[in-house]
């Protein structure tokens, strides 16, 4: 054990009253007086198990085998629930939640007696959130993520949640039938875990698995695999060491590891969500990032791994080709392998050995699956601060494109006029929606990859080019930009869209352009009138006062920086 005085002892290591108080209404649960005495670190489980998040409802199962993990190697291990945002239930968005279950963590962490914790998180936000409130208080963190849902089977045909778009367009067009829709529903989602593609949730286990703060494999083994509960039997080894090693969040959360990550995102073709959710990490560790990293370092990172959205496989068959590791592998001379991870050794030592069995899975950087992948940053007079796409989700011809604006102010005119017979729009209308970015919604929905007209889709027309200020699901897919910063409701230029004006999207030149003068710019820019906003208490007025524009990371402006784990007064 370390000379040095675990933090724990803050607590438990008191004589007297205060000591007393704090260890004997734990004892209530048939802790012994030895697990107190300092020489057990206790290790925090932070669990955000719900029924209201299913990707996360197998995690009382995975946390029995953490917990064992944790005993075996000598500690203490305590678990506490946090709020947890389950991404197909929370309305208006689980993004908007998304700081607040962050100040949950932080606050958790800190005011608790633990020297360590493992970060228990799978579906969409609870990674970010999780890894934020972590950030900002910086004890040895160790993230366990649930894993992805067996691939589902219908008619035949393998399906996962890239399929639901797919499955809502054949339902409009009458060719699928309300009895095969609800069928698809149970035959997709067969299994525990969270997204089968690689979705938001999946990128994000991927994140951190190559930010270093996960075990090998972390990003791809199945929920419903064994493995994953032996991989959480390690886990809870090799925190209790982490602990006797002091090696906390700060150390492997460098410049280096999030650059990884970038390029490892690319390699992926993972969810746009990435750059909001990475960008707002650093920002709570102390490392400078911007959108201009996303694209340096995306650029020269071709898509190797043939997973949908992007490819044509699921992350479970990514797993039985060679997983994480052996994507990173491939990529192994472009990234930092001298990056300190979560095993106490690099990066390169963790995929020494990584091996790909299956090249139809797993491509390489002289033979990718597809040449572009990563996350292209678009600037211009629509998007002063910024934009995003994903190249490599998108249609090529449409990578560069001029065509005339079809405007919704907000989600509710798109939904009333979108299938709107006399709705003005064809294949070469570029798709125009307002008033859904941080502010505007508030909470910045994944409504970007708006669905196209009925009329367009009974012609066959499969995409069109969608801009928005708002998000898209990792499932997602289309030449959809998206991030639009400054959003719309605070008067940014994507507010000044009007019907019939031509928009400009050159994607190769990473450029995004409204057609009009700069004059009638400022002509328009002067007629403004900002959204009403209808929220006046609560965590939406703070939200709505305190969070920042997409290229800031969504994240509150208080909440940027660390505030250590450090708790100098008691509670009694």
């Amino acid at each position: 054990m370390s000379e040095k005085k675990l933090r724990s002892q803050e607590w438990y290591g008191r004589k007297g009253k205060d000591g007393f108080i704090y260890r004997s209404w734990m004892k209530n649960q048939g802790f012994p007086h030895h697990l107190f005495e300092g020489d057990k670190p206790v290790i925090g489980i932070c669990n955000t198990w719900s029924e209201l998040t299913p990707c996360n409802a197998h995690f009382r199962d995975l946390a029995v085998a953490l917990k064992r993990g944790i005993w075996e190697a000598g500690g203490f291990p305590l678990e506490f629930p946090v709020m947890s945002l389950g991404e197909c239930s929370i309305k208006p968005t689980a993004m908007l939640f998304r700081n607040l279950a962050s100040m949950d963590v932080e606050e958790s962490i800190r005011a608790n007696p633990m020297d360590g914790v493992v970060l228990m998180c799978g579906c969409d936000k609870t990674t970010p959130s999780l890894v934020m409130g972590a950030a900002s208080v910086d004890l040895p963190t160790l993230v366990l993520s649930g894993g992805p849902m067996l691939v589902g089977r219908f008619k035949g045909k393998k399906i996962g949640t890239s399929d639901v778009w797919r499955f809502a367009e054949d339902f409009k067009t009458g060719k699928l039938s309300q009895e095969d829709f609800i069928e698809a529903e149970a035959a997709m989602s067969r299994s525990v875990g969270h997204c089968a593609p690689m979705g938001t949730a999946s990128t994000m286990a991927a994140m951190v698995e190559a930010l270093g703060l996960a075990l090998p494999d972390n990003a791809t083994i199945p929920a419903a695999d064994s493995r994953r509960k032996v991989l959480a039997h390690l886990a809870g080894m090799r925190i209790v060491e982490m602990v006797k090693e002091d090696l906390k969040m700060s150390k492997i959360l460098t410049r280096k590891a999030f650059e990884n990550s970038i390029m490892v995102n690319a390699a992926l073709g993972g969810s746009t969500n990435f750059i909001l959710h990475l960008t707002a990490i650093a920002k709570r560790i102390g490392v400078d990032l911007d959108l201009t990293d996303f694209d340096k370092f995306s650029s020269i990172i071709p898509l190797i791994a043939n997973v949908q959205p992007s490819g044509e496989h699921w992350v479970e068959d990514l797993f039985y080709a060679g997983g994480l590791p052996a994507v990173l592998k491939e990529i192994s001379s472009k990234i930092h392998t001298d990056a300190l991870t979560v095993t106490g050794k690099t990066l390169g030592e963790n995929i020494a050995k990584a091996e790909c069995y299956d090249r139809n899975l797993i491509g390489t950087l002289e033979q990718p699956i597809k040449p572009e992948s990563g996350i292209a940053v678009l600037k211009g007079n629509l998007c002063p601060h910024g934009a995003v796409i994903k190249p490599s989700a998108a249609s090529p011809h449409l990578l560069k494109h001029t065509g005339k604006a079809v405007v919704f102010e907000n989600i509710d005119e798109y939904k009333a006029k979108i299938d709107d017979p006399s709705l003005e729009i064809d294949e070469n209308s570029v798709m125009v929606m307002k008033n859904v970015g941080p502010k505007g919604y508030p909470g910045m929905p994944e409504v970007g990859n708006m669905g196209l007209p009925t009329k367009l889709l009974e012609k066959g027309i499969k995409d069109i080019v969608r801009i928005s200020d708002g998000r898209m699901s990792g499932t997602g897919y289309g030449t959809v930009v998206l991030h639009v910063s400054p959003e719309s409701a605070i008067g940014g230029p994507l507010a000044f869209v009007q019907n019939g004006d031509m928009i400009e999207l050159d994607v190769p030149n990473r450029t995004l352009n409204l057609l009009i003068s700069d004059e009638e710019m400022e002509t328009r820019k002067a007629a403004f009138t900002p959204t009403k906003l209808p929220y006046e208490r609560g965590y939406v007025n703070l939200f709505l006062d305190k969070v920042n524009q997409a290229h800031e990371g969504v994240d509150f402006d208080f909440l940027q920086g660390s505030s250590g784990s450090e708790v100098k007064r008691d509670s009694h």
